[in-house]
């Protein structure tokens, strides 16, 4: 049987972050990370360095929920307006906390500083607040009750962020709403179907039983499909789980969130194989993803379209006789049409392409070319056909 599950709020503060001028990563993290924990986030508010608007979202949605987790405002400066906030929401006074203050102190005394006056902000909470530490930052966090909701201020940098959630709040979480059953996600990523394709499939064959949800997370060119249930519906998520790769079969790339990149270059050193990658168009992304993924790269080049491809390939044929070399060029941006060559130590596969999925900004098309020349190593490396099943791709010939 299920748990009921508190309510959970997010709300993040800053101007920077309401206007859009900075990415609200720790939102995002934190409602993942909860996830895994097995809470679900049930909504999400960003508020501006508003005093008053802080006051009243406080007061507003510790009504609505048992849980509020507030992100930021907690530094020494004058727009950083959360403490106050947070006695005004509650009818409290901010009161200095000595033991901050002291820890502030040392913490500046340790590189050899003199604390600013300014920072004494950082140790003035409201009265009935509880201390949250922060090992590596000025900002405590704290924690306190409005409206029989447990709010817990957190400070806005990513790290001190992260850190106090997962050492102190959560701890904390599990004590007041223990967690019977944690949620199951499972993941694969599958290239060349469009989602409404895919949806339309998988509604039309599949029967998800109910406490299981699927969902779908388009990214052109890749589209994540993703099976969420609690715990103790993992046997029936198993099976269901099983129908849907067989289904995909064709179009699968990697299950988990391992990525394309990272899986090619385990393949690679699975078979001992070394690489190469001659690219045109696509500025070195092919090579850049599989760098990152540590894969065993021995030589990458970008050339211009100008330059002429058969001859540098077959120098480094010569130089590196044992290694896989594949290239990507000849890119007609008119047309879609494009050579994709994989040369392997017995074998020379060339094949003439073409593009003809709807146009997207250059980025996002250099993306798509990319994820195909990762996906033409993939195949090479299993066994399978070179060029997958792919409504946008035509093999022009081979």
């Amino acid at each position: 049987m299920m748990m009921i599950k508190p309510k959970i709020e997010v709300l993040s503060t800053g101007d920077e972050v309401l206007y859009g001028q900075i990415t609200d990563t720790n939102a995002a993290w934190l409602s993942n990370y909860l996830f895994e924990q097995g809470y679900l986030v049930t909504s999400r508010l960003t508020i501006g360095d508003n005093l008053q608007q802080l006051t009243e979202s406080l007061q507003q949605r510790s009504r609505q929920n048992d849980v509020l987790i507030v992100n930021g405002g907690l530094g020494p400066t004058s727009d950083d307006l959360t403490a106050q906030a947070a006695a005004q929401a509650s009818g409290e006074k901010l009161i200095l906390f000595p033991q901050w203050l002291a820890e502030m102190e040392n913490y500046f005394a340790q590189r050899n500083q003199a604390m600013p006056s300014s920072n004494i902000k950082q140790a003035m909470l409201p009265q009935s607040a509880i201390i949250l530490d922060n090992p590596i930052g000025t900002a405590c966090g704290f924690r306190m009750m409005i409206n029989q909701c447990i709010i817990y201020f957190t400070p806005g940098v990513p790290s001190e962020f992260k850190r106090m959630i997962s050492e102190q709040i959560v701890p904390d979480l599990q004590k007041q709403f223990p967690v019977k059953y944690r949620p199951l996600c499972y993941r694969l990523t599958i290239m060349g179907r469009s989602e409404s394709d895919l949806a339309n499939e998988i509604e039309t064959k599949l029967t998800v039983p109910a406490g299981i949800s699927i969902g779908y997370r388009s990214a052109m060119p890749k589209i994540e499909i993703k099976l969420t249930a609690d715990q103790y519906l993992q046997s029936t998520m198993d099976k269901l789980w099983r129908e849907l790769k067989e289904l995909v079969k064709d179009n699968l790339l990697y299950e988990g969130t391992t990525g394309l990149a990272s899986l090619v270059s385990q393949l690679l050193m699975q078979h001992q194989q070394t690489l190469i990658i001659i690219e045109q168009f696509t500025a070195g992304l092919i090579a850049y993803a599989l760098y990152h993924a540590h894969a065993p790269i021995v030589h990458s080049e970008v050339l211009s379209n100008d330059q002429d491809v058969n001859s540098t390939l077959t120098q480094l044929r010569q130089r590196y006789p044992l290694a896989i070399i594949l290239a990507l060029h000849d890119v007609d941006q008119r047309s879609g049409q494009f050579k994709l060559q994989l040369l392997t130590p017995k074998h020379n596969h060339i094949y003439q392409l073409r593009y003809q999925g709807r146009r997207y900004s250059i980025d996002i098309e250099q993306a798509i070319f990319s994820a195909v020349g990762h996906d033409t190593l993939r195949r090479y490396l299993l066994g399978l056909p070179l060029i997958g099943n792919n409504y946008w791709l035509e093999v022009i010939n081979e």
